[in-house]
């Protein structure tokens, strides 16, 4: 995104759907009841939608599969699968849409129940040719081999990133829709059972069901609508590798260059940032990536992370979802479209907010006008006190 697009779309309607275990659906009926939630939040139909931007795990047209269902014909579509990064990739694409006139009003969905399908992580079908012959793990083993080396080569320690999950479920039970809210220690998740050294199942994200949906407009309708708005400043990508044996550093993520771009696309910096929601569905996730957008350096993310530091009351408030770790999470693609969602509701309880929903594809940021933070801080301190559900 460049800065001529700063601020030029909002997001004004978020809903979600089944998460934990959303027992006798589909993946596109969670879907739908999502679609559904942010559309009544907006205060709009279905009939309204113009701009429809999707994909599922199980089909290879899934926007279109997605629109049949929802019984809507957009005008514009676009189903581009970029992993975890997908739903907040699609906020850029969602605001060149709107700010071209293509459509009108944008809705960003995902749905799963891979919880009560099948209760697995979904390996990809078909692994790579050059990984392939070692029968990894997927995505398991390709994480465990980047905390592996960031223990190597920077003194990671696994009682650090333990501390990533033990502040996850922190903030998990502040919030009534964790699947999981029960107290988790340090070494809880040190004697878990391992499952891809260095990595134990603690480390590693839940298996749950769920959806959600973001609904955009242009900022110039923003106002007319029912909830206080929520801008889009600024976002990015960056294309690195697909294959983790393609990676040419295991410790440095795509997010060191599109960080760079969304914050200054932004006119934000790191040290604006008062909330961080961060693709963590391993603990090392969260290390790296907070290196990688300039939180600290490169090999200090354990340190950074450890004591509390990232939990309630600690010096950054990172992933309140409260993640994966928790089960507050869409799981597989839609992980994102999620952290899209919290970043909505945590905005009005900070200044400015940085989405980083990661695959090793992919690091879109997404946050709010500099410009309109006290008003509508002021706002949604009203909001909350009227209990609205996604708070």
């Amino acid at each position: 995104m460049t800065t001529e697009l700063r601020g030029k779309s909002a997001i004004v309607g978020t809903g979600h759907a089944g998460f934990g275990e959303a027992h006798g659906l589909t993946a596109y009926d969670v879907m739908a009841q999502s679609a559904l939630a942010a559309l009544g939040d907006a205060g709009l139909n279905l009939s309204d939608v113009d701009g429809l931007f999707c994909t599922m795990m199980e089909d290879s047209m899934p926007a279109l599969m997605a629109a049949e269902y929802l019984g809507i014909q957009p005008r514009f579509i676009d189903g581009t699968m970029s992993g975890g990064s997908s739903f907040v990739n699609y906020l850029t694409s969602a605001t060149m849409a709107l700010d071209a006139g293509l459509c009108d009003v944008a809705l960003i969905v995902y749905g799963s129940n891979q919880r009560t399908a099948s209760g697995r992580l979904v390996t990809a079908s078909r692994p790579p040719a050059y990984e392939a012959p070692y029968n990894p793990r997927y995505p398991i083993s390709a994480y465990a081999m980047a905390a592996a080396r960031h223990m190597h080569e920077y003194g990671t320690t696994r009682e650090q990133l333990a501390d990533v999950a033990v502040a996850a479920r922190a903030w998990a039970r502040h919030n009534p829709e964790a699947f999981e809210r029960g107290p988790l220690t340090r070494e809880d998740v040190l004697g878990a059972r391992m499952v891809g050294d260095p990595l134990t199942v603690r480390d590693c994200c839940l298996v749950t069901d769920g959806g959600g949906a973001i609904v955009l407009v242009r900022a110039d309708r923003a106002r007319d609508f029912p909830k206080p708005p929520v801008y889009v400043l600024g976002s990015a990508a960056q294309s690195a590798h697909r294959q983790i044996s393609q990676m040419k550093d295991f410790t440095v993520t795509a997010a060191r260059e599109s960080g760079k771009r969304a914050f200054a696309a932004a006119g934000v910096s790191p040290g604006d940032i008062q909330a961080v929601e961060l693709y963590d569905a391993f603990t090392i996730n969260t290390i790296l990536f907070l290196e990688d957008l300039g939180f600290c350096a490169k090999g200090e993310g354990g340190a950074f992370v450890e004591g509390g530091r990232i939990a309630p009351d600690g010096v950054l408030t990172v992933t309140w979802a409260p993640g994966p770790y928790s089960g507050n999470v869409i799981p597989s693609a839609g992980t994102s479209v999620n952290s899209a969602i919290d970043g909505v509701s945590e905005r009005r309880r900070a200044t400015v907010i940085l989405i980083a929903p990661l695959l090793s594809l992919i690091s879109p940021v997404a946050s709010q006008p500099v410009g309109h933070v006290l008003r509508n801080l002021i706002i949604s301190c009203q909001w909350l006190d009227e209990g609205h559900p996604l708070m």
